[in-house]
């Protein structure tokens, strides 16, 4: 199918954020403007549902580096007068009645935020897909995913409606998508930007939010602007990252999953082109190893299975009197009911994953950064990962595809996706670049010379 996308000569054009701001401060352009041009590329492109619900529009502080660039928000974050429904059909979300932490946040930017973008129910799939509703679609291609569950937001940037779009992380969710549709997605680090309100509340907090954006500067300012609302004591302060830096990293290579899952051809052949590109920057790369112990597999999977099970439980209480379990999908059914037999082991689940986070600190003992797929093979056809699947060969694929990003959540650390190239399928594939805790600051620098060596595919060209 043929790529669809709405960049036009409008008021947007192809600039990314930081140019947007810039034409917004020199009055060439206005927010009003801006707007507009949003809301008309997103009914240009309604046919690939990224979007849940448009308006009221929430206005970003004035003096926000980005002020004045639209955006959307992910259909799991409080936006005051919007509806929150988390992808679910589990119940009737009504709109809120004032702003999350984390849209303060983004407001704090700058950001005007126009809408909620869709996502699986409750963040739980790699595809966003639905058990009674049409897919969000890819805009390289409309047959194929635009990954999960940051999916909405992917196909906004991608597709051009937005040059930027939040996004949240709790075991690839800004990543995935960001490598499907060709983005830049840098997950921050534990602790980094502003909590998330439902991961704190766990005992070990996987999620991260973020943006996917189509140039690394976008991501980099956005990190900044957002770094300038809150900052963190315990970690070293990044500010705004302008550009490649000098010094020349170690750089270790993974190739195959340390969770036994194989990696295709072409995936494989992405990421070592992307390593001679790092060697050509001048950088070091050779072969490492990701110890992760021979259960993180099925403990990842069981924890997941607890973020159903507290879904279940709680949604009458956190989200409407209306929430009706039973109404969730067939994988969220099958991760809660997982949970329910492994609840009793819990505290041996949440010690084996706490373990996991000092072997991945061992790994930059000896390197600087890892380089990585981001999922073990390329953008899967709508349908491979529907929750109508049954869900025992759901988790089977999900597997074989989400196979490297889970770790950094785990750990808490930042991982960022960068586009490497195209499939034979003429769809996107995504490197991944993981760091230690705090440095941030090294993934933005590596992927400011990867994009400047090597410019990303664009979804006008040919």
């Amino acid at each position: 199918m043929p790529r669809t996308h709405a960049f036009t000569d409008d008021a947007l054009g192809d600039h990314d954020a930081v140019g947007l701001a810039e034409l917004v401060r020199r009055r060439v352009t206005t927010a009003d403007e801006l707007r507009a041009a949003a809301l008309a590329r997103a009914g240009q492109v309604a046919q690939l549902g990224a979007v849940v619900t448009t308006g009221p529009t929430a206005t970003g502080a004035p003096d926000g580096p980005l002020a004045g660039v639209p955006t959307y928000a992910k259909d799991n974050i409080e936006v005051a007068g919007m509806p929150c429904g988390h992808g679910t059909a589990a119940f009737v979300p009504r709109p809120v009645a004032a702003h999350g932490p984390v849209t303060a946040q983004l407001l704090a930017t700058g950001l005007d935020v126009l809408g909620t973008s869709r996502m699986p129910e409750f963040g739980f799939n790699a595809s966003t897909e639905f058990d009674g509703a049409a897919p969000a679609r890819n805009p390289w291609d409309p047959a194929y995913s635009p990954g999960a569950s940051s999916g909405g937001a992917g196909v906004l940037v991608a597709a051009g409606v937005v040059p930027l779009a939040h996004a949240n992380d709790g075991g690839g969710s800004i990543r995935i998508p960001a490598a499907c549709c060709g983005l830049v997605g840098l997950k921050p680090g534990r602790g980094r930007l502003v909590p998330n309100p439902q991961g704190a509340r766990l005992p070990i907090d996987l999620i991260a939010d973020g943006v996917v954006s189509r140039t690394v500067r976008d991501s980099a300012a956005f990190l900044a602007a957002a770094e300038r609302y809150r900052r963190n004591p315990a970690l070293p302060p990044i500010g705004l990252v302008e550009g490649p830096a000098a010094r020349r990293l170690r750089i270790g290579l993974v190739l195959d999953s340390p969770t036994g899952a194989a990696t295709c051809t072409q995936t494989r052949a992405a990421v070592l082109d992307t390593a001679r590109t790092l060697e050509k920057l001048g950088h070091t790369v050779e072969p490492a190893a990701i110890p992760i112990g021979g259960s993180f597999v099925e403990d990842f999977v069981d924890y997941w299975g607890m973020l159903a099970f507290l879904a279940a439980s709680t949604g009458r209480w956190l989200l409407g009197r209306d929430f009706d379990p039973a109404r969730m999908d067939g994988l969220s059914q099958g991760l809660r009911e997982r949970y329910r037999r492994a609840l009793p082991r819990t505290p041996v689940i949440v010690r084996r994953l706490r373990r996991v986070q000092a072997g991945y600190a061992r790994v930059f003992a000896a390197h600087d950064l890892v380089l990585s797929p981001v999922v073990a093979h390329t953008t899967p056809p709508l349908g491979h990962l529907s929750p109508t699947v049954p869900y025992d060969e759901l988790l089977r694929r999900l597997l074989a595809y989400v196979a490297f990003t889970p770790l950094n959540n785990v750990a808490g650390a930042p991982g960022l996706a960068l586009p490497a190239g195209l499939s034979a399928d003429g769809l996107p594939i995504g490197v991944h670049l993981s760091a230690a805790v705090g440095d941030e600051r090294s993934l933005l620098e590596v992927a400011y010379a990867v994009e400047a060596e090597r410019p990303f595919p664009r979804i006008q060209g040919p």
